[in-house]
Parts: structure tokens; C-alpha cells; sequence
């Protein structure tokens, strides 16, 4: 059964590698796929395409200044007999050679979707490729700690992604709304716990806020109309802060 899209190849790899302890969150500083396990340290990059192909390979070489687990998935097509990306050994021998992981991953009409590793991502030593760099790992890593949830779809293009950005400025955009009044940037930052209010207020990158008179900032009708496009952030917002104040509350009695 051929998929349609590139986003059809989340879903299961998301699966596959959250059974093996990762988190995984997509769309991640333009990687597809990236996943974190507690007892390493080093992130977990897929780069996803439809097919085995130049641009999917060059992908993967990028990733690797952010990784060293860097893996190419596709998918297996069974019908598609005779077709340049079904010649596994040959693409297998030429990852491997790179210092990168295959995956394919074969739909079914009736089954759920098999995920298969062809070769893990090992011997980058001796290719010689790139090297992950330090401060791209580190922005990396810290874009996936600082989102709350996994809002997006591995493989989307042209779509608005959730990003920790966007996230600090749904929270401080939900206390203004809520407020109804104007609002002081520190009265904004300790309501919403999102410490560069008084930056994403100046910014104002997205055009949901109006600076009304110094130090004075209102909600606009973009940023109500936010909160509803992107309401699943928000509610996962308020059901995080009530299980803190519940906790909190816990340890008080």
C-alpha cells in the first residue's frame, strides 16, 4: 500500500522508538524526527522521504554535525517491483558506508505498518564524515526539552510549526486574555512563568500584541484568534499547570 505523503511514515516510526524508551518529538530545528532516551545523552535524528533518493542522502550527511545516530527511513513498497530504491543491499551497503541507519517502512491495508532497520548508523569513525558540533546540539536539544508536547507532524511542509517559541508566547498570550485588562510585562511574566515575556512582547513577531502606552501591553484579535487555531497547545498548558498547583497543593497538606 503506497503512502501519499511523507507525514504517513511518522506515526509508526514515532511508535517504534518510543517502545524502545525514546521521547519523540517531530519537526525539531528542521530534523523530521528527533528522540532523546534518558540513559544517553546523544539525540536521535530520522530524516523521512517517500523514496530513497540524492536530496534524502544529503539530508542525513547535515544531520550528522547534530548526531552521530542518524537514521534514513522510507518507505517499502512492495508493488513497486524493479524500481531503483527497492535495491536494499546496494542502499544498505551505501549507508553503512556513510555512517548512516535505513529504516523502511512497509503499510499494509489491513495490518498495522512494519518498521524495519536495515543498518544502524555505526562506523562514522572511519568514513571520516562530518562531526556534530556542540552548540547546534545543545539549540537542538534544548528546543526539545522546551516544548511541552508533540504538536507537529514529522514530513510537513508549508505548515505553521509548534515551536517552544510559539509555546512561551500562547502562555503569555492566555494570561492576557484571560486578564481582560492591560498588563505590565512583569505582571505577565509571573503569571505565565515564561521568563522573556517582556521580549516576546517587544518582538511581537507574530502580531498578537499591542503596546498600548509604556510598559502597557494588550491582547489583538490575531492573538485571541491563536488561542482558539491552536487550542490543543493551550488546553495541554492548563492541564500541565493544574496538575502542578494540585501537587503543590499535596505537599502543602
Amino acid at each position: 500500500m503506497a503512502v501519499q505523503h511523507e507525514t504517513e511514515l511518522y506515526k509508526p516510526l514515532k511508535l517504534f522508538f518510543e517502545e524502545q524508551g525514546y521521547e519523540v518529538k517531530s519537526e525539531v530545528r528542521h530534523c523530521d524526527l528527533v528522540g532523546f532516551r534518558p540513559d544517553q545523552s546523544e539525540p536521535l535524528i530520522v530524516e523521512m522521504k517517500k523514496t530513497f533518493n540524492l536530496a534524502l542522502l544529503l539530508q542525513g550527511q547535515a544531520r550528522q554535525k547534530l548526531s552521530k545516530e542518524v537514521y534514513l527511513a522510507v518507505e517499502r513498497n512492495r508493488q513497486k517491483k524493479g524500481a531503483h530504491n527497492q535495491r536494499w543491499s546496494e542502499i544498505t551497503q551505501l549507508c553503512r558506508r556513510l555512517g548512516l541507519g535505513l529504516i523502511t517502512v512497509t503499510h499494509y491495508k489491513t495490518k498495522k505498518p512494519f518498521v524495519e532497520v536495515l543498518c544502524r548508523p555505526e562506523g562514522m569513525e572511519s568514513y571520516g564524515g562530518p562531526r556534530p558540533v556542540k552548540t547546534r546540539v545543545t539549540r537542538l536539544a534544548n528546543e526539545f526539552r522546551e516544548r511541552s508536547g508533540d504538536y507537529n507532524v514529522g514530513g510537513s511542509r508549508g505548515k505553521k510549526l509548534v515551536t517552544a517559541y510559539r509555546e512561551k508566547a500562547l502562555r503569555v498570550a492566555e494570561i492576557m486574555s484571560r486578564s481582560g485588562e492591560l498588563m505590565s510585562p512583569r505582571e505577565i511574566r509571573d503569571q505565565s512563568g515564561v521568563g522573556t515575556a517582556a521580549n516576546i512582547l517587544q518582538h511581537n513577531y507574530y502580531g498578537w500584541f499591542l503596546r498600548v502606552s509604556r510598559g502597557r501591553y494588550s491582547l489583538t484579535p490575531a492573538g485571541a484568534a491563536a488561542l482558539q487555531q491552536y487550542e490543543q497547545v493551550t488546553a495541554s498548558h492548563r492541564m500541565f499547570a493544574a496538575a502542578a498547583e494540585e501537587d503543590t497543593t499535596l505537599h502543602i497538606d
